[in-house]
Order: structure tokens, then sequence, then C-alpha cells
């Protein structure tokens, strides 16, 4: 008598049975659309905000979903074309900042990253202290500096400090990605007849682009963004950043908030941002993970 045995996997009676459910794909879902939800969720209501009439936006219970009726342009209108002159404003502090921060950042990275220097221990510390110094209490320093300079209502009382307060941060970030560069190249590039500015310029920032870009952006937002500065040391309109030019938005009244101007200004101000990091966003994603594997 022959006994005919079937493995787990067999089925004998032809039934199929449901296979089993992936509860652990599915909270992996729910966890990204939450995220998604959580980080997304402030930004589409501040888009629709723009796009909602005064009405729908002062209407009780809230209008989350406004219908065609209750959409206008109007709020982006009020903005006028003087609004792109704080935007050209923002951008000449921001890159000037961003690109003094890259030229001298850099090579003071290199040298703290090559360079046997006495006292590197205590100046890496420095360094790092002063990068995670609140700048507000900078404030009042800088305030009297400006005065005594006769800087205020000019680019260069936001650029200046913009490009100190980012130095640090930038000077530790390239130096980490100095050090994971191999040194076999530098030291064939020495023999090859390359001097320490030769040697940087050609070959090492090219190789470091993705830390050069991730830096950038990162002062780039800063400087952008920056608000208690550029509204105590600029008193002139003509000369005011995107951050000032919003906080200075009126209503027709007194006590009226203009939160569909505001809205409309927010998204203004945010897209170049947005524009620039899709851009880059190789760079980026380069940049942070280039130095988490070494070898």
């Amino acid at each position: 008598m022959t006994t005919q045995l079937h493995s787990p996997q067999s089925n004998p009676g032809g039934t199929d049975y449901p296979k089993p459910v992936n509860f652990k794909l599915i909270f992996r879902w729910i966890g990204v659309g939450f995220t998604l939800v959580f980080c997304l969720a402030p930004v589409l209501w501040q888009v629709l905000t723009s796009f909602k009439t005064n009405q729908a936006i002062s209407a009780i219970p809230s209008v989350y979903f406004p219908r065609l009726s209750q959409l206008t342009w109007v709020h982006y209108q009020t903005l006028g074309l003087s609004f792109l002159r704080y935007g050209w404003n923002s951008a000449i502090v921001s890159l000037i900042s961003t690109l003094l921060c890259l030229g001298v950042g850099a090579p003071a990275a290199y040298a703290l990253a090559r360079l046997k220097l006495p006292g590197e221990t205590i100046i890496l510390s420095l360094v790092l202290i002063i990068s995670l110094f609140p700048y507000v209490l900078l404030f009042l320093g800088l305030l009297e500096i400006v005065k005594l300079l006769g800087l205020g209502n000019n680019y260069l009382a936001l650029i200046i400090p913009y490009t100190a307060i980012n130095l640090p941060l930038t000077i530790l970030v390239l130096r980490s990605f100095f050090q994971q560069l191999p040194k076999d190249l530098e030291d064939a590039a020495k023999i090859d007849g390359y001097n320490t500015v030769s040697l940087l310029l050609k070959i090492v920032l090219p190789m470091t682009i993705p830390a050069l870009v991730t830096t950038g952006i990162l002062t780039f937002i800063f400087a952008w963004n920056e608000f208690i500065f550029a509204l105590t040391f600029i008193t002139r309109e003509e000369l005011y950043t995107i951050p000032v030019a919003v906080a200075q938005l009126g209503g027709s009244s007194l006590y009226e908030i203009p939160y569909g101007p505001m809205a409309a200004a927010t998204v203004v101000g945010t897209l170049p941002l947005v524009i620039l990091v899709l851009i880059f966003q190789r760079r980026i994603v380069q940049g942070i993970t280039a130095g988490a594997v070494k070898g």
C-alpha cells in the first residue's frame, strides 16, 4: 500500500486558498499617505486660500473644497508688478551671499581638511559653536555696526550678515566632503604641476559639485526667507525683500487681515525656491548621501 504525501503548497482538492494579508505593506502605505497629508496639507491650504474669494475665506464653516464660483485671480492682481521688485531684491541678496559663502567657505574647508594647522581642533570647535549660535542674539550688535558704517538701506546690510551667519555651516559641510576625496588624486595632480589654487579649482571643486549645490541651496533659502534683519536694516520700500513685503501687506481697513493677498504673496515668494529645488534635486540627493558610505 502506497501513501501519497502532499507538500504544504499542494492543493489536492483544487480549492484556491486566499493569500495572506500583507499587513506590513498596508501599514507602510498608510504611513506614506499620512506623511504626504501632514506635509502637503498646509501648502495646499495656502494655495487654495490664494485663489478663494474673500467670502469663501471668511466663511464659517471653512470652505475646504471651493466651487468654481468661489475662485478668483484678484489676490494675485492686487500684488501688482511692484512685487516683482521685492523678488528681485531677495534674489540679489540671496545669490550674492550664497556665492560669497561658497567662495570663502570652500578654500577654508579645504585648508581645514588637508592642511595640518596648529590649533585645528580649537578652530573647528569655534566654527561649530558659531554655527549653533542663535543668530537673533547678534541682532543688536549688528545693528550698531550697520549704523556705524552707514550701511542702512543698502544691500550690503543684508549680504554681509547673511554671509557671516551661513559661512560656518558651509565650512563644516564642505570639509566633510573634502575629507572623503582620495588624496592620491591630489598627489598625482601635484606631480603634474598643479599648484594649490589650480588643484582646488580644476580638480577638487568639480568633484564636489553635489556638496556645493547642497550647501549653496541651504544658504540661498536662509537668505531668501530671513525676516528680522531685512525688516530692521532696510526701511526703504523699494529695497524690501519678499518676507518684509508680505508682512507689510494691509487690508482696506486697520482691522482687516488680508488673508488672500498674503497667501498669494506667499505662493509667489515660495515658487522660485520650489523651482530651484526641483532643478537641482538630483544634485541635492547626491550631496546628502555622498558622505554616508566611505570607500
